[in-house]
């Protein structure tokens, strides 16, 4: 079958359909969104006079004083709670570092060494992981220093990386101790 509509005729024609299709759709979503609004808007009053009524009781209730033991129920609740919030907040600082740990470390010190920083992780696989980094005076010194560490029974292991007796003077160590 040959099709004798001019070329210009084929796209006003499209143009057309098109022009169509978005109007019915338009159509078709505003009555949509119209049948919708339609049928939610008895929910919605009913939700906001159930609230009202709620708000009401609960201002009702407020303005009722209460008798002696609910006051002091009520007073044990608040101190509960400033208890509990106090030791969640000690749940989140997940590391603690001991009293016993540092002077285990600082008894065991060598004068001449110095100590600039003590790090300590409370890892459940490994242990109490403490990390001290200083500076010793000479490689004796700083061994003197592992031997105390390791006759101590606070600690089930002392990590002295070999790296750190590279240097004959002033070395910079660095020490993993594990306590028990």
């Amino acid at each position: 079958m040959i099709n004798l509509i001019p070329i210009e005729e084929k796209k006003k024609m499209v143009k057309d359909f098109y022009l169509r299709f978005i109007i019915v759709s338009l159509i078709t979503l505003g009555f949509v969104v119209l049948i919708a609004s339609v049928t939610l808007l008895p929910s919605y009053f009913f939700v906001s006079a159930k609230e009202g009524v709620i708000k009401s009781k609960i201002e009702n209730q407020k303005s009722i004083p209460l008798s002696t033991p609910d006051i002091e129920t009520s007073t044990a609740v608040s101190s509960i709670n400033k208890r509990l919030q106090i030791m969640e907040s000690a749940k989140q600082n997940k590391f603690f570092v001991t009293q016993k740990v540092i002077n285990e470390i600082l008894i065991k010190k060598i004068p001449e060494i110095k100590i600039n920083q003590i790090t300590y992780e409370g890892n459940s696989v490994d242990g109490k992981k403490i990390q001290i980094s200083g500076s010793a005076p000479s490689r004796e010194k700083l061994l003197l220093f592992r031997l105390a560490l390791e006759d101590n029974p606070a600690f089930k292991k002392v990590d002295l990386p070999i790296s750190n007796f590279v240097k004959g003077a002033d070395i910079n160590f660095f020490i993993t101790l594990l306590a028990s």
